[in-house]
Formats: C-alpha cells, sequence, structure tokens
C-alpha cells in the first residue's frame, strides 16, 4: 500500500468530495486486496469491502463530508442507527450486520496498517456490535405514528452539534 496522507482526506468543497471519494475508492481497493492475500473467499472479501464501500463512500465521504482519519466517538453508530434506515426503502437487521461486518474489518485494516489508534478501532468495534440497539431502532422506525419521527430521530440524530 502507497504511504497515506491523512489530511488528503479532508473535505472542505465538492471538489475535494470527489477527490477524496477517489481517495476512498482506492483505500478500499486496497483493503480488498489485502483480504483476498489473507485467504478471505472472493465472496467474503467482495462482501466485506462493499459494506465498508457503502459506510465510508456514501455516509462519511458524502453525508457527512468527514476526514475518515477522524478519531471521535459516534462514527458508526449515526450511521447503523438512524442513516441507514432513513436511506433505505427496506432497511434490515441482517443487511444492516453484513454492511458492520465490513466497517469493522476496514477499520482493522487501518489500524493494522498505523493509520488509525487501538483506542478508535476499539469504539469502532463497540459501536459496530450494537445491533440489539439497531435492531430496536428499525423496529421502532416502522412503528412510528403520526408525528413521531421527530422523537425517533432526536436518539440518535444526524444534525451536527
Amino acid at each position: 500500500m502507497t504511504k497515506i496522507d491523512k489530511s488528503e482526506f479532508t473535505i472542505t468543497s465538492d471538489d475535494d468530495e470527489i477527490r477524496v471519494d477517489g481517495l476512498c475508492r482506492t483505500l478500499l481497493q486496497d483493503f480488498h486486496g489485502q483480504l483476498l492475500r489473507n485467504g478471505v473467499s472472493p465472496l467474503d472479501a467482495g462482501s466485506l469491502a462493499h459494506g465498508a464501500d457503502y459506510f465510508i463512500r456514501d455516509f462519511v465521504v458524502s453525508a457527512r463530508r468527514r476526514n475518515l482519519f477522524q478519531e471521535s466517538a459516534n462514527t458508526v453508530r449515526p450511521f447503523a442507527a438512524t442513516w441507514y434506515i432513513i436511506s433505505n426503502l427496506e432497511p434490515t437487521a441482517e443487511e444492516l450486520t453484513a454492511h458492520l461486518r465490513g466497517v469493522r474489518e476496514f477499520y482493522r485494516f487501518l489500524h493494522a496498517e498505523g493509520l488509525i489508534s487501538e483506542t478508535f478501532l476499539d469504539l469502532i468495534e463497540k459501536e459496530c456490535d450494537d445491533m440489539h440497539w439497531y435492531r430496536e431502532r428499525i423496529e421502532s422506525f416502522w412503528n412510528i405514528t403520526d408525528d413521531g419521527y421527530l422523537a425517533w430521530e432526536r436518539e440518535c440524530s444526524l444534525k451536527k452539534r
């Protein structure tokens, strides 16, 4: 893998977003290749890379416009508990689990490459492991009535604070 300058992943404009999307695509291809070299089957490697790709390029880069190396709590939680649910016609715990498997493995890859701290990896893994709560969020989303959406969204808001 080529040397990564984490500052190149900062997004301040539309042009940056397009550039960073390309950088992420290359990084995700490196991740996929590493999985294959480690003996992961092509089907499983593709599934893990797809899950990571959806999170990184669609959520972190496009929806949040964040540098994927920005180490902070609540990196995965807004994706899994809110954004994924409202961005899909039929969100399911099974599909979300597959995405989160990819996210977890991708951040393990970043850690192995020395690109994120062990503390941040631990945070990511904990957020990926909270499937019980994410299942409840999906169920409660389907049970929203009247003007209940705002209260539901506030539990794990996508709004910047």
